[in-house]
């Protein structure tokens, strides 16, 4: 039997990520789970951007990154993903990757040196999803 899960999601989740982690940990793979969140703020404490990334088999992976719209064009994003490469260098990580949609930032990251990697299509207008990576290579990484 299929059904929907409604309500809240939280235990159910929970029980997908155990079962999930479970199969990859046998494979001798387990899934970390290691955050890294970054905020940008003005001198007085104001919101300007953030970084939410997560540990995953060896890459950073950059989940949400916003900059506020009037932050835009200061360069609070290029400091944030930045930021992210180094922490990800120093936890010794292969690179950092990250998926956008084609109305939100593609050309941001390939002004940071990241390649693109795959994408989805343009299907009934929904938008393209775009993914792209930035690979370390062995002498930028802390070991």
């Amino acid at each position: 039997m299929i059904e929907p899960v409604t309500g809240d999601t939280g235990a159910f989740v929970s029980e997908v990520l155990e079962t999930l982690d479970e199969a990859a940990r046998a494979l001798g793979k387990p899934f970390e789970e290691d955050g890294v969140n970054l905020r940008a703020s003005d001198g007085d404490g104001g919101f300007l951007g953030g970084l939410n990334a997560e540990t995953l088999q060896g890459w950073l992976y950059v989940k949400f990154l916003a900059v506020s719209q009037q932050a835009r064009s200061l360069g609070v994003g290029r400091k944030l993903i930045e930021e992210a490469e180094a922490e990800a260098r120093r936890r010794g990580l292969a690179g950092v990757y990250v998926d956008t949609f084609d109305f939100q930032a593609p050309g941001f990251y390939v002004k940071c040196g990241y390649a693109e990697i795959g994408r989805l299509p343009t299907v009934g207008g929904r938008p393209q999803r775009i993914w792209f990576s930035k690979n370390f290579d062995a002498t930028e990484i802390d070991q």
